[in-house]
């Protein structure tokens, strides 16, 4: 047995292939504790490289334990961004309050972890790069499970059979569409859309968040240090979702750029920004609530099977605990059905429990009436005399198991 829990490659039995799509937070996650449990990894990624910088996300509760028994909870301490204040404004830029980040955030200061999400995928993928087989520039074309295995042929033409294939392809997985139908049956749509792009820092921010709001609308800034580059965020109501701009960035600017016309404040400039960044990135809040999580051979992790939104900040940490009990359950059961069987039963009420957290007010912070957003207001000038929230209980409501070496 390793410190971790999970077993080294001790057994006789020839090792077992696993086919991960996606090379994101999961799946990273995923191959490490597969090949510390004796699987043979492949990851195949359609992005040519590894997605650096991007948006600040938070590892929180039972998150936080999974990162310490991989070895890397002190690299995300040093890449952590510690934001120490979030002024909120009105619609004419007035200060409304100015407020604690954590107490915001419901996060815990000293225990819980906000970092760019491409500082966590590089350390993630750091760790296990010698020992998985990464295949960037590719992806999985179809799928077939009419054998002992499943046959996979990839868009690059090559063709291979593993035992195991885990779609760990984000919201929109195309694993889980080819196995499962159209994303539309398992998408529960929250009401929101968001445009996330990063534009040069000219306001002096430094470690914190300048948020303006009128009801139904939302405008950030977020400094991540004290560079001179900031995270912009655009957020607003929209009762039904805009397919026809999920799939067309021009479409996307235009949508934006029509919400906030006419909005105060810096506005004006950051759809300015949005209009000329390379890195825009416009999706809608929504769940992925599925009845099961896995077909045949065929498994889902983290947003493909289960995502929570960014409205309760707990994407990432569900990807981190989903891998390693996925792993685990794997490294328990030989046989990949009662792994599935038991991954599912172990994992499915903690899914839950967070996603849940948007329907106990996680999107209060983008109130989309005028008596909405003066109770907020009024809910923040209250937290600048009271002492930070302790954390929800659904952040830290799963006990991580240690697994006993495969059968």
């Amino acid at each position: 047995m390793t410190p971790t829990g999970l077993p080294m490659d001790v057994s006789t039995t020839a090792k077992r292939t696993v086919l991960i799509s996606g090379a994101s937070i999961s799946g990273p996650a995923l191959a490490y504790w597969l090949h510390r449990s004796g699987c043979a990894v492949t990851v195949v990624e359609k992005a040519g490289a590894l997605r650096d910088g991007g948006y600040p996300i938070d590892i929180r509760g039972t998150a936080i334990e999974v990162v310490r028994r991989m070895g890397i909870l002190p690299r995300l301490w040093d890449a952590h961004i510690d934001s120490r204040r979030c002024t909120f404004l009105n619609s004419d830029g007035g200060e409304v309050a100015s407020v604690d980040a954590h107490a915001v955030a419901g996060s815990v200061e000293g225990q819980d972890l906000e970092v760019r999400r491409g500082d966590l995928a590089a350390i993630l993928y750091g760790e296990v790069r010698d020992d998985a087989e990464f295949l960037f520039n590719d992806s999985i074309a179809t799928l077939d499970q009419s054998g002992q295995g499943v046959d996979v042929t990839f868009h690059s033409g090559r063709r291979r059979t593993f035992d195991l294939v885990v779609g760990a392809d984000g919201m929109h997985s195309h694993t889980r569409e080819s196995l499962f139908g159209p994303e539309e049956q398992f998408h529960r749509y929250l009401g929101y859309c968001f445009a996330i792009f990063t534009m040069p820092n000219t306001f002096g921010l430094a470690h914190e968040v300048m948020m303006w709001n009128t009801p139904g609308k939302a405008a950030a800034l977020y400094a991540v240090g004290d560079n001179d580059e900031l995270h912009a965020f655009l957020t607003f109501h929209q009762p039904e979702p805009p397919f026809d701009a999920l799939r067309n960035p021009d479409a996307q600017r235009d949508l934006v750029a029509t919400v906030f016309a006419g909005a105060g404040w810096e506005v004006p400039g950051m759809v300015g920004a949005m209009r000329d960044a390379d890195d825009l990135f416009f999706d809608t809040a929504g769940q992925i609530r599925m009845p099961h999580w896995s077909s045949g051979r065929v498994a889902l992790v983290g947003d493909a099977a289960y995502a929570p939104s960014f409205l309760t900040g707990q994407g990432s940490s569900l990807a981190l605990v989903g891998a390693y009990m996925l792993a685990g359950a794997l490294a328990t059961n030989r046989d990949h059905t009662a792994a599935f069987a038991a991954y599912e039963r172990d994992v499915r009420e903690f899914v839950a429990m967070n996603q849940a957290l948007v329907d106990n007010g996680a999107a209060t912070l983008f109130p989309t009436t005028a008596r909405a957003l003066e109770q907020r207001n009024t809910m923040l000038r209250g937290l600048v005399t009271m002492p930070s929230a302790t954390p929800r209980p659904a952040h830290s409501a799963l006990t991580l198991p240690e697994f006993a070496p495969m059968p």
